[in-house]
């Protein structure tokens, strides 16, 4: 490219290469944007292989379809709306439609910025979909995530990661700063209580309680977990913004606390039902996952492995009693995601610690106080915001399938697609009635 042409991108772009930027940190974040990317896709075969296989496709394409549908809300408004200059609990319009986003920022550019970010978005997004798999409609669904990553996302990201001014919201509260590394509040808890409320709203499956509803493709579901932890290490890691040491521990915490899960998960399996099973450990990797993120660079390795021992037990015995309970709750979103984030951001209050920098906030009885407020309004907040959506969405169009369609399955009534065919289509020559009357005739005979 010659100066000229190098000249013409830059106004295009209405920026300039920042001289400052850190090689190696946007190396790194390049790297954690690529890897919460593919996070959407372990969460579509995690979720993909818990539901029938009449609603494989839809369930995958649930979380697919954020990719489109946010990806879009993300860069026309919802950016701006989280980080751009505002207020404590709202952002501006200074990054509208990309505007002022690009290559200028103090460590990394801000089209970086706006990308691993916008993966946040859309993986949070993605999640609400395991609460009402099998029954929601589809068109219903993408209305209803479009107004939900623009009220109520964007807002929450808003309040706990703006620095700008004074900060959002969450950076001054009760006197001091609520913790949240990576998102339990902004991603787990906004989008299981979500989930939660929708699932209340929309009613259970057809079959719910009535038949045994099993897994169609456990390992689809073995595969997604294993790909949800490795994106997990860009999701967390990341979350330090340079290639630093803060990343590093971010990261080994990430291995430990799910690690630890899933060693006592084992063993309230054995004990319960003397089985060990491979959806439980799926969940469990999730779960440890789920309880690190806020706390992932503010604690200790071994205060990380508590964490995941501690979150063990509330969402396990949730999960177990939700499955024989009224609530359809479909993929345990609200027992893995909600109740892994808020022990997680409880208990990042308790265990918070100065490891490695002697200036960051510890944890003490004032900092829980400060945990849990927080918990208290991301859970208000989500809740009121997502009733308010879906009732809006239910004025246009029903949120529910239709009970034949949700009967056949919602591969073929909402995609006219099947997961799992023979490749057989249907007969595409024109046949004469009478003639058609001798083949079923003669197939009757043979038959």
């Amino acid at each position: 490219m010659n100066k000229y042409a190098l000249s013409l991108s830059t106004m295009l772009l209405g920026v300039a290469f920042a001289q400052d930027q850190d090689a190696a940190t946007i190396s790194w974040m390049l790297v954690s944007s690529a890897f919460v990317f593919f996070m959407v896709v372990g969460l579509a075969f995690f979720y993909g292989g818990l539901v029938r296989r009449k609603n494989a496709l839809n369930t995958m394409m649930m979380s697919f379809i954020s990719l489109g549908v946010v990806g879009i809300t993300w860069s026309v408004i919802g950016y701006s709306l989280a980080y751009a200059e505002g207020n404590r609990f709202l952002g501006g319009f200074g990054y509208f439609m990309l505007n002022n986003v690009g290559l200028e920022g103090s460590s990394i550019p801000t089209i970086l910025d706006f990308v691993f970010q916008g993966t946040f978005a859309i993986i949070t997004v993605a999640l609400i979909s395991g609460a009402v798999v099998e029954r929601m409609r589809f068109s219903a669904y993408m209305l209803f995530i479009t107004i939900w990553s623009v009220l109520v996302y964007a807002p929450m990201a808003h309040w706990v990661w703006y620095l700008g001014g004074d900060g959002g919201w969450f950076k001054n509260l009760l006197g001091g700063e609520a913790l949240d590394f990576a998102g339990g509040t902004v991603v787990h808890i906004n989008a299981a209580v979500a989930a939660l409320v929708l699932a209340f709203m929309i009613g259970k499956r057809q079959d719910y309680g009535k038949k045994a509803m099993l897994p169609h493709q456990v390992p689809f579901t073995l595969l997604g977990a294993g790909i949800l932890w490795f994106g997990w290490f860009g999701f967390n890691g990341g979350s330090a913004y340079a290639a630093d040491a803060k990343a590093a521990l971010a990261m080994a915490n990430s291995l430990l606390a799910p690690a630890a899960t899933i060693v006592v998960w084992a063993t309230l399996d054995y004990f319960r039902a003397g089985k060990v099973t491979a959806v439980g450990l799926a969940t469990a990797i999730v779960v440890g996952l789920v309880a690190i993120t806020p706390a992932a660079g503010f604690v200790a390795p071994m205060s990380a492995i508590i964490i995941g021992i501690v979150a063990t037990f509330p969402c396990y015995f949730f999960i177990n009693w939700r499955a024989h309970s009224s609530l359809d709750d479909s993929l345990d979103v609200f027992g893995a995601h909600g109740l892994g984030g808020i022990t997680g951001a409880l208990l990042t209050g308790v265990f918070a610690t100065g490891f490695g920098n002697p200036d960051a906030v510890t944890g003490g009885f004032s900092q829980f106080m400060i945990q849990l407020v927080a918990v208290l309004i991301a859970i208000a907040f989500s809740g009121i915001g997502t009733f308010l959506i879906a009732s809006f969405v239910k004025l246009i169009l029903p949120l529910r399938s239709e009970d034949k369609a949700e009967a056949q399955g919602l591969d073929v009534a909402m995609h006219g697609e099947e997961g799992y065919s023979d490749g057989e289509g249907a007969l595409l020559i024109p046949v004469s009635s009478s003639k058609k009357a001798a083949l079923v005739a003669g197939q009757v005979v043979r038959s």
